[in-house]
This record gives C-alpha cells, sequence and structure tokens, in this order.
C-alpha cells in the first residue's frame, strides 16, 4: 500500500539501569549512583567538614587592640569585619582542602568572649557527587601583649623620640598642638610620651614612625628639626649596628597675639609691612598685622631660623583699656576693620585718666564702652635691641603708637557656668621636670585662656575637633535656666559655639577628658 507524505518513527525507549540503595532500598541510577547510595543517605553518611576544627583561639592585645595573625603579625580588625572574618578563616586546619561558598558571623554577647562564625563549604564525596554542607565554629578571645606594647611598658626600649620645644612662659602653643595631633591621630605609633618642663617627648620603636611624625609637625607648625643619633651596639662579624635617633623639634618661639618688633630689613623684605606689628595667626607661616594699616605678611620658617628674633610682650603683659570713642575709617581686610579709638586705662578711670588715640584693627566687633585688651608702650622698657633700632630711626620713632590694642574682652559671668563643648586631651606620662605644685594654678590657667580663645577665635576652633559635653541629667534643668537667662543678655555674645560644629562621639578611652 502506498502512503504519501511524511511519517513519524518512534525510536525504541531506553532503560536506564536502575539499582537499590544498599542503606534505605529506595531505586537509584546504578549508572550515577555514589558507591551504591542514594542522594539522602550520602549526605547523612558522608561528613566533608571532618579534619577541620570546630573550636579556635583568637589572640588579642587590650591595649592597642590589635589580633595576632600568626606567626608573629599583628592586624587591626573591627568586630565582624572583612578583616576579622579573614583572620578567623586563617586560624582554621583543613579549611584549604575544600571550597568555601560561604562565611558570615552568628551573633554573640559582645561580654561572652566568644565568636562565633558560620561556614558552608562544598567537596566532591564520589565521582560526579558534589556535596555542600554548612556548620559553625567558635571562637575563645583571649588576652596577649603584643610586642610593641610589651615595649612600651619597658624602660630604654625605644628606638627614636621626638623633642618638642618652645621657649616661651606658657603651653598655649602646645595646647593647640595637641588638639592638632589628636584630630589627626599622628600620635598612635608612640609607645610613650613624656611631659617635661618646656615641651613633650615622643618615643617611638622605628625610625620611620618618629619621621612620620616630623614631618606631621612640619606640616602644622613652624619648627626647626635637627637630628642625631647614637650607637648602641654592633655585630663585627655581620657589620650590623643599631642605632637610636633624637629629634629636637624647636618651635617658634612667637604665638598668637604676641607684639613683635622685625628687623627692618626684613619688614622691608617681606611687603614693607611696619616693624612693629601683632602675630594674629601661627601656622606653617607666622602671620602677621600692622594694625594701624591692616597690612599683612607672612614670614616664612626658612626666613625667621636666619635671623632669629623674640617678641616684645606675650598675651600675659595685656592690659585692660575701655573704649570711650570709636569711629571706623571704612578700610576693611578679610575679618579686621579699620576704625580709630579713644581708650583709657581700666585702672585709671577713677582719676584724672589719660586717654589715648589709636587706629585699630577691631573696628567690627567693639563698640564704646566695650573693654579691650592691649599692649601699653608708654613708659615701656624693652630689653629689646630691635625695637631701639625702632626708636632710633628718624622714619619709624614717630610712628610708635602709645597703645597697641589686641582683642576684645568678653565680659562674663562670675558663675562659672559648664560649657557645652570638651576637648580630648593626651594621655601623658610626668616626667621629673614638670612644674612644682605651687605651679598647676599657673598651667590651669594657661589651658582656661586656650578654651577662650577657643571660644573666641571661629578660625582658630575650624581647624580642631570638639566634642559636645557630656552633662548629667540633674544638671540639664540649670543649663536650660541659664540658657535662656543668656539669651536676655547680651554680655557672653560673640562665645556661642554652634552644636553643629561639635561631634558626638567621645568614646577614645586611651584620651583624659578635660577637667
Amino acid at each position: 500500500m502506498d502512503i504519501d507524505g511524511p511519517i513519524a518513527i518512534q525510536p525504541a525507549q531506553q532503560y536506564a539501569a536502575t539499582i537499590l540503595c544498599c542503606n534505605c532500598g529506595a531505586p537509584i541510577d546504578g549508572t550515577q549512583s555514589a558507591g551504591a547510595l542514594c542522594f539522602d543517605c550520602v549526605k547523612l553518611t558522608v561528613d566533608v567538614s571532618e579534619g577541620i576544627q570546630r573550636e579556635a583561639t583568637l589572640l588579642t592585645c587590650r591595649d592597642c587592640d590589635r589580633w595576632l595573625s600568626p606567626p608573629q603579625q599583628w592586624l587591626v580588625a573591627q568586630p565582624e569585619s572583612k578583616e576579622m572574618l579573614a583572620l578567623c578563616l586563617r586560624k582554621l586546619r583543613g579549611l584549604n582542602k575544600v571550597r568555601i561558598i560561604d562565611a558570615s558571623f552568628i551573633w554573640t554577647e559582645p561580654h561572652s568572649r566568644r565568636v562565633k562564625v558560620k561556614i558552608t563549604i562544598q567537596q566532591e564525596a564520589f565521582q560526579n557527587t558534589i556535596i555542600q554542607q554548612s556548620f559553625e565554629v567558635e571562637y575563645i578571645v583571649a588576652n596577649q601583649q603584643c610586642p610593641d606594647c610589651a615595649k612600651s611598658f619597658t624602660h630604654n626600649t625605644w628606638r627614636a623620640v621626638v623633642q618638642v620645644r618652645q621657649k616661651v612662659p606658657h603651653k598655649r602653643t602646645f595646647l593647640y598642638l595637641e588638639q592638632l595631633i589628636l584630630k589627626h591621630g599622628a600620635h598612635q605609633n608612640t609607645i610613650n610620651i613624656k611631659e617635661v618642663h618646656d615641651g613633650i617627648d615622643f618615643y617611638y620603636g622605628q625610625r620611620n614612625h618618629a619621621d612620620r611624625f616630623v614631618d606631621f609637625l612640619k606640616s602644622v607648625v613652624p619648627v626647626n628639626v635637627r637630628k642625631s643619633q647614637e650607637l648602641i651596639s654592633m655585630d663585627i662579624h655581620t657589620s650590623t649596628k643599631s642605632y637610636k635617633f633624637s629629634f629636637s623639634c624647636e618651635l617658634i618661639p612667637i604665638c598668637k597675639d604676641d607684639l613683635v618688633a622685625l628687623p627692618i630689613k626684613l619688614a622691608k623684605s617681606v611687603g614693607n609691612i611696619s616693624p612693629l606689628c601683632l602675630c594674629y595667626k601661627v601656622g606653617t607661616f607666622i602671620n602677621v598685622l600692622d594694625p594701624s594699616t591692616l597690612q599683612t605678611s607672612e614670614i616664612s620658617t626658612n626666613i625667621y631660623w636666619r635671623e632669629p628674633f623674640k617678641s616684645l610682650a606675650d598675651s600675659q603683659e595685656l592690659v585692660e583699656f575701655i573704649v570711650l570713642d570709636i569711629e571706623p575709617l571704612g578700610k576693611h581686610n578679610g575679618r579686621y576693620t579699620l576704625a580709630e579709638a579713644t581708650v583709657v586705662r581700666a585702672d585709671d578711670m577713677a582719676g584724672g585718666s589719660q586717654e589715648y588715640f589709636v587706629k585699630t584693627h577691631l573696628g567690627a566687633i567693639v563698640h564704646p564702652g566695650d573693654s579691650v585688651m592691649g599692649y601699653h608702650l608708654t613708659n615701656t622698657n624693652f630689653n629689646s635691641e630691635l625695637y631701639d633700632a625702632l626708636e632710633g630711626n628718624s622714619t619709624y620713632a614717630n610712628n610708635l603708637p602709645d597703645v597697641v590694642l589686641v582683642k576684645k574682652l568678653y565680659a562674663r559671668k562670675k558663675k562659672n557656668k559648664a560649657r557645652t563643648w570638651r576637648v580630648k586631651r593626651m594621655a601623658k606620662e610626668e616626667g621629673e621636670m614638670l612644674p612644682r605644685k605651687q605651679d598647676q594654678d599657673r598651667i590651669e590657667r594657661d589651658f582656661e585662656m586656650f578654651l577662650r580663645d577657643v571660644e573666641e577665635d571661629s578660625e582658630l576652633r575650624a581647624g580642631l575637633a570638639l566634642y559636645k559635653a557630656q552633662q548629667k541629667e540633674q544638671q540639664k534643668m540649670e543649663g536650660i535656666q541659664e540658657a535662656m537667662d543668656e539669651d536676655e543678655s547680651s554680655e557672653d555674645e560673640g562665645l556661642h559655639i554652634p552644636m553643629d560644629q561639635l561631634l558626638d562621639e567621645f568614646e577614645d578611652m586611651t584620651m583624659q577628658e578635660d577637667e
């Protein structure tokens, strides 16, 4: 019979060889069976994690919070971080023989001294049979002191020391430098910090750490650095030598608000500024200001150390004046405004006091009746050859002022109110050459003056890290009442620091809060 069109032919059905599981009797494919076991029995009887530790120990240094990575490396790792997870996986023996699919932390109580990790691995149990399995590993956290911290508690183990010095009668510059160090974390590699009579010593276990700290000092303050080294030991067989390095860093003995007399040649070379001027800022340069013209200039560190000079008077010699009248002249330079003021000494107000007519840079913030701090040059003898040269020069002798006003004196309440902000302090070891007990008042006074400078100078506090004060609950109502009183009065105007400029965290236990 003839059939027209295509014909569909069904192929013969192929049957796979079927066997029974030797464990449970379930039918399985005999060509792909794993040792005559079904897949469920393979998962129950085969353990691919055999030989892998289920318990281990993590060693941490309680002083620096670093973790030991065998054999001798100490790492910084935050809890439940990638670095911490990698450290936990490296601690397990036998884990390199399997394939890691996933690993994650299991939450544990922070004070339990336990760390739990859930690990998922894969391994080929039989031919063409891959088993995936998850298990938990528990780590016990133990304490062990790292070699660096051990050296910090042992005398004469340092390899480099940075000696920071400034020959001035107050500590305001060191207080400012301390805040810069804390903000940038430049002291993290120190093994000891010791306070001495006219400075601070920073000790390091390695020379490169000291070099890095010296570079930081050069970037924030004008400093003159001198290096020296001392041979400690030498191996004559290998010519290996061990040295101790000392870096002497001398800060320029000129501070903010100091009255300085520049050498006439130097004054002409830096913009022909008046030789008698005020230092209004100290950074990588010495910034000086002529209060009578608002002219400013910068003196670099290299230029200063070629022909160093000292200040005529510092902030401890400021005298209080009362402003009787002030008239702005319309000239501005940044935040400064030139004005003509009539002032009188505050301690001469009772009798027939002498009035002084001066030009000042405080025209924007000073009003009649305000108190200002300044230097009284009349009948004052300065033991300075530079000032004597100005008096002997006819060009400058006739223009020397009687009074140089420096800053406004803000009225403060007699009752000391708690500040809404705090600063951190470095944990320093007291040296043998510290001031005596009777000099503690002077140290506290210097710190209070520094805090007042931070309140009054917005440009100064812009480079510092200020923190919100942590007041007690019972002081809150008193603070609210004081704040209401201050809003009604303007006597503390200019001293308020906005809350958005303050940081919340104050948790570094290696620091000390200011008292």
